[in-house]
């Protein structure tokens, strides 16, 4: 049996190893799915939401996708628990795994069809499972916003406030990017919403990524040898 490293700080390790899901996890997101989207006949990246790939014969690789980046997601937001051990590391983590919980749920919910797809779609259908999705979508965007609003009064807190600007810009963008986004759904404008929609799944990645990376950086080295 190999002797246990001394100098090696199991618990360390394993927190950092979490937070590297966060920096992963938006990218995964937004290749996969553009992958999907040039490659689903009748899919228009300028007036369809990513979300609506979850529909049709192929729907079930953006529901692995979701659920895959949810995973990332949630296991990102305990290594942020389990390195800021105060109020703000717990509101910053717990917002971040609603966060998560609304990915999956919105992967398990498919969105209701559109004008144009699946192909054939006249849209103007309402189901449930539509408006869940819908629901589920809204509860995750605003709780990464608060999270990153959380996040900036702690970084402020260490002497950084130009991080917490860009973590308040953040929060804002992915605020009225979905409610923007959501309002322009249909209609003329379809494709203002859309690339409002855009903003909003790029700047809580964006976030995510940037504050895991730096809770990453803040946190105890695993090698204890290595420690300022």
């Amino acid at each position: 049996m190999a002797e246990k490293n001394p100098d090696l700080d199991g618990a360390a390790a394993v927190t950092r190893s979490l937070l590297g899901w966060g920096v992963v996890a938006g990218p995964f997101y937004v290749v996969v799915g553009l992958v999907l989207a040039l490659t689903r006949p009748g899919f228009d990246l300028t007036r369809h939401a990513l979300s609506l790939l979850m529909l049709g014969d192929l729907g079930w690789l953006q529901r692995v996708n979701l659920g895959l980046t949810a995973l990332m997601v949630i296991a990102a937001a305990v290594g942020i628990l389990r390195a800021i051990r105060s109020g703000r590391g717990l509101a910053i983590g717990v917002l971040t795994i609603v966060y998560g919980g609304g990915l999956a749920l919105s992967a398990v919910f498919a969105p209701d069809p559109v004008a144009g797809f699946p192909p054939g779609s006249a849209g103007g259908e309402f189901s449930l499972s539509g408006i869940l999705h819908l629901l589920f979508g809204a509860l995750g965007f605003v709780a990464i916003a608060v999270a990153a609003f959380s996040y900036a009064g702690w970084v402020r807190s260490l002497g950084r406030p130009r991080l917490a600007g860009l973590s308040i810009l953040l929060g804002v963008l992915v605020l009225v990017g979905f409610v923007g986004g959501a309002a322009l759904s249909n209609g003329p404008l379809v494709s203002l919403g859309t690339a409002l929609l855009w903003i909003a799944v790029l700047a809580q990645f964006a976030w995510l990524a940037r504050a895991a990376s730096q809770i990453y950086a803040w946190s105890p080295h695993p090698l204890r040898s290595q420690r300022a």
